[in-house]
């Protein structure tokens, strides 16, 4: 009785660590072209170094300064009030283009930089507005949390 209820633990193990390696890789992948994009890249990005830190020597030494980093920013973040109110209009404005995004608007053609745009917004549809809701609902929380935790 004992073997199997070691063998189970182990395979739970592995199946727990398999799963913690690949999703690391899934975010990291995901996260970068967050970046420039509405979206919490950063955030998606550090997840994922925090996860393959357990699996690989450089994720554990990139993490701390990443970790560290964040931390910074978070507090000058919410070092005063006028911060506080952009950061929280800021998010109102990416939940507000996201409901726009989302409705798919038709929108005049034009040219810009020998590109067309129109009849729809580029990107449009639920999946481009889902995200940017999710961005300003992640943004709120994350500002919340910060307020509580540095201020």
């Amino acid at each position: 009785m004992l073997s199997t209820m070691t063998e189970g633990h182990g395979l739970g193990q592995r199946v727990r660590s398999t799963v913690t390696f690949f999703l690391g890789w899934f975010l990291v992948i995901v996260g970068i072209p967050l970046l420039p994009l509405p979206g919490p890249g950063t955030i998606v990005i550090v997840a994922g170094v925090a996860l393959l830190s357990r699996h690989y020597v450089w994720a554990q030494r990139i993490l701390d300064p990443l970790r560290t980093r964040a931390v910074d920013a978070a507090k000058v973040g919410v070092a005063t009030w006028p911060r506080i109110a952009m950061s929280t209009l800021g998010g109102l404005w990416i939940l507000i283009l996201g409901i726009v995004w989302w409705s798919s608007p038709t929108i005049p053609e034009f040219d810009l930089v020998g590109r067309h745009f129109g009849p729809h917004l580029p990107f449009h549809g639920w999946a481009t507005g889902l995200g940017m809701i999710a961005s300003a609902v992640v943004g709120w929380g994350l500002l919340i949390f910060s307020i509580k935790r540095w201020r």
